[in-house]
């Protein structure tokens, strides 16, 4: 059953307020569990730092080391490796050693897609 339509006169909202249930209880059923919820918002959050979005599309074509990313972001080596241990707290790159080096790559093709829509989104 919808409310009763009431008149708004706020630009930012509805100018008749009615309330369709049917949308509503399909929203509720595809609501996201609050696990899954606080898993994506951290992964937004650590993305919305312009340095670590900067590394992830860095790392979109291929691995690369500290020292690289370094040059690449005219960063310490340590800052880097700050930002490093952050996304892949969340699994959104990896690491492989080969001797003394460690050689970081996105964690999946997830990771290479959420980017990139982004990327085609930015670029509309």
């Amino acid at each position: 059953m919808s409310a009763a339509p009431q008149i708004c006169i706020d630009d930012d909202f509805c100018h008749v307020r009615f309330i369709h249930l049917n949308r509503v209880r399909a929203a509720r059923l595809a609501k996201l569990s609050d696990k899954e919820t606080a898993k994506m918002a951290a992964i937004f959050k650590v993305l919305g730092d312009p340095t670590r979005l900067s590394i992830v599309s860095a790392l979109r074509d291929g691995e690369m080391c500290v020292c690289d990313l370094a040059a690449f972001l005219k960063m310490t080596e340590s800052a880097v490796s700050h930002h490093l241990r952050r996304l892949r707290d969340l699994s959104l790159v990896k690491n492989r050693r080969d001797g003394q080096v460690l050689y970081y790559s996105l964690d999946d093709d997830h990771v290479q897609a959420l980017v990139t829509m982004a990327l085609d989104h930015v670029r509309e």
